[in-house]
């Protein structure tokens, strides 16, 4: 039979899922830092002896990772050079000359990736319309060559002044580099990020360069190790726009990675939305690592061009590396199974954002660890089960845990070990809540009325509680909850999406000359894809980023299809209602800029979707098996009913407390909520209102 294969690797945990027809079988395996692509062939061989299919029956491998994002955040990517336009090496560390938090002095900046003795100066000047100012001077990079040498460069960013327009010099850059160092990694801007804004523009290439030779030999690994098992079919990658793209696109622009996992989870959550008629939802994403929350309205997540990498400053806009790339938007922190609870200088109980990963991993584990972690805690509150986690093929250390939580927590804080457990629980369900709150304020977004879709190995743990923290009335937990990025890479749609600045007023639009830029991109995103989809499979999705002039950030207005019909009175319609819808009004009489235009070539309609999926209660069950629970939202010791997810139906339902457990994951179901079985198999939690005493 043939079948598709699907792999997500996180900061603990490495997520592998089969589907074949409609059927569908999954596996978490611990990430294998030294080499993250024997983890994903660990679980590939798991599923192929489980299942008996042969290498030679797979249709398509689909792959994210979040390793370039960890290679940024803990700063392991490769010595970088950067060569920019003489006279502007330090815009990379001027940033924006703003500060994020106006009242606090002792604020720190993200250091930048290439360090000030990296930014080498370039000869040479263009105009903001492409013209040259100054020749480019090849002598001026040739003379810095030795300096990479003798600093071990392995990687070099080149991000000349106003390459987006004309990228002549930084090709020649380039050139000299290749001949005179061919094993030197290259990046472009002019290819990376060919977008107006030099700091934003520069740094998302040195962030390219920065992960680029890490992530092509990890690329390598993982295709030659694939490719030794006898699989011929492509391997795609996920992206963080939430499309598939190839992998030579992928070694080439491996920055378009950087939230690749968790788009997939985004997508997941956005069928599960469609499927079920929920109009506003949030999604929640907890694994070993981080937690990830985004937005998601009438089925679809909220897509940015910008993002930032590791805002270190309680989730605030500008305390982060910003990249510049089309992204799923959403917040993630370091909030997972793994993060480690510790108690500061003014014992205050603290819960990441430091994580034990998998090596060593949680106490519990039984692999090394010595400080507790949010799994420890969750342990100890009776939401695991010791002898069934990770489908019984690793049994957790209760009484390691416990002394670990005593030792680190408890005895300094002067409780005892249930209160500590609790401690860490409701820490780090605040911190996600908070960065929920934070994330939607930005949005100009509300809570009121949404639906959590709680997904990943840690989520269906913490998702009551974070619902009672925000207030929110229903959780919906996905079949197959514990690998669900995974699961979301199978019903992604292959897709590539190019930018180009072309500044104009909307008085003086120039509809040639957007046409003749539109069809460039076309052919561009036509080469990443084009062979990946049939022609007649792929639809065109263009926008024009727009503004009022004198303003500083531009908002997304979809074009027509046809772009004969491309004039200045449509787009003004066009920018107008999708200014209004955004900030509840217009500005009469202001003139209207154009600074860049996207193109989006994506697959159409796949069939792979969810289908519709209806709630119905029909009977009542009443397990047998009862067991000890600390209940997260009456803070109180209850018997919870205890039960296997493959063992309920469709129609049926239960009252909470209540464990329902399956091979990747816990769905606790607090006191005051009830649980539904739906049609295919989601769980519906939704309040009851009676809690228990």
């Amino acid at each position: 039979m043939p079948f598709d294969l699907a792999a997500d690797i996180g900061g603990t945990f490495t997520d592998v899922v089969l589907r074949a027809g409609d059927t569908q079988s999954a596996i978490k395996v611990l990430t294998t830092h030294e080499d993250p692509a024997e983890g994903v062939m660990q679980g590939v061989d798991a599923l192929l002896s489980r299942t008996g299919l042969p290498p030679e029956e797979a249709r398509v491998m689909l792959h994210g990772t979040t390793l370039a994002t960890n290679a940024l955040i803990e700063r392991r990517g490769a010595v970088t050079a950067l060569f920019t336009t003489q006279g502007h090496r330090d815009a990379v560390e001027m940033a924006l000359e703003n500060r994020f938090e106006q009242y606090d002095v002792n604020i720190d900046r993200p250091l930048p990736l290439v360090p000030r003795h990296l930014r080498l100066p370039v000869a040479e000047r263009l105009d903001a319309r492409g013209g040259v100012l100054r020749p480019f001077e090849a002598d001026s990079v040739l003379e810095a060559l030795p300096l990479l040498d003798a600093a071990g460069v392995t990687s070099v960013a080149v991000g000349l002044l106003h390459a987006y327009v004309n990228p002549d010099h930084e090709q020649k850059v380039a050139e000299l580099i290749r001949a005179e160092r061919p094993g030197l990694s290259v990046s472009l801007s002019s290819a990376v990020c060919p977008e107006i804004r030099e700091y934003e523009r520069l740094s998302t290439t040195c962030a390219n360069a920065y992960v680029k030779p890490l992530m092509d030999a990890y690329l390598t690994s993982l295709a030659g190790k694939f490719s030794a098992r006898g699989f011929r079919c492509p391997l795609l990658l996920m992206t963080s726009g939430g499309g598939l793209t190839s992998l030579d696109t992928a070694r080439e622009f491996p920055i378009r990675l950087v939230e690749s996992g968790p788009a997939g989870g985004a997508i997941l959550a956005g069928q599960v939305a469609g499927s079920m008629g929920l109009s506003e939802t949030l999604s929640f994403d907890m694994g070993g690592t981080t937690a990830k929350l985004c937005v998601i309205d009438r089925g679809q997540p909220l897509l940015s061009r910008s993002f930032e990498v590791d805002r270190s400053y309680r989730f605030k806009k500008g305390s982060g590396l910003p990249v510049r790339i089309p992204v799923i938007e959403m917040v993630e922190i370091g909030a997972g199974g793994g993060s480690i609870a510790w108690v500061d200088g003014l014992r205050r109980l603290q819960v990441g954002p430091e994580s034990a990963g998998s090596e060593p991993g949680p106490v519990c584990y039984g692999r090394g660890g010595r400080r507790p972690t949010v799994t420890d805690a969750d342990l100890q509150l009776g939401k695991l089960d010791p002898a069934s986690f990770a489908d019984g093929r690793m049994v957790l250390d209760q009484a390691a845990a416990a002394a670990a939580l005593n030792e680190e927590i408890a005895e300094p804080l002067r409780m005892n070990g249930t209160e500590a457990a609790y401690g860490v629980s409701e820490v780090v369900n605040e911190n996600m809540a908070a960065a929920a709150r934070a994330h939607l304020s930005e949005w100009g977004r509300g809570v009121a009325g949404r639906t959590l879709i709680a997904f990943g190995g840690a989520a269906p743990l913490h998702a009551c509680t974070l619902a009672g923290k925000l207030k929110i009335d229903r959780v919906v937990i996905p079949v197959n909850a514990g690998v669900g990025s995974a699961v979301g890479f199978l019903l992604a749609p292959v897709g590539f999406e190019v930018v180009r600045s072309r500044y104009m007023t909307l008085d003086a639009l120039d509809a040639d000359a957007v046409r003749m830029v539109m069809e460039e991109m076309l052919t561009e995103a036509g080469n990443v894809i084009g062979t990946l989809v049939p022609a007649e499979r792929l639809i065109t999705v263009r926008k024009a980023f727009m503004r009022y002039q004198g303003q500083g950030y531009e908002i997304a207005v979809p074009l027509d299809e046809d772009l004969a019909r491309l004039d200045a009175a449509t787009l003004r319609a066009e920018f107008e209602a999708s200014y209004r819808q955004l900030y509840g009004r217009i500005i009469p009489g202001l003139a209207i800029e154009i600074l860049s235009w996207t193109l989006n070539l994506v697959e159409g309609e796949t069939g792979d979707g969810l289908p519709p999926e209806g709630v119905v209660r029909m009977r009542q069950r009443r397990p047998e098996t009862m067991v000890p629970l600390f209940d997260p939202l009456a803070a109180v010791s209850v018997q919870a009913a205890s039960i296997e997810r493959a063992d309920l139906e469709p129609g049926d339902w239960l009252h909470g407390p209540a464990l329902i457990r399956e091979a990747q994951t816990t769905v606790v179901v607090a006191g005051g909520f009830d649980v539904c079985v739906a049609e295919r198999g989601t769980l519906v939690l939704t309040r009851s209102g009676e809690t228990h005493e």
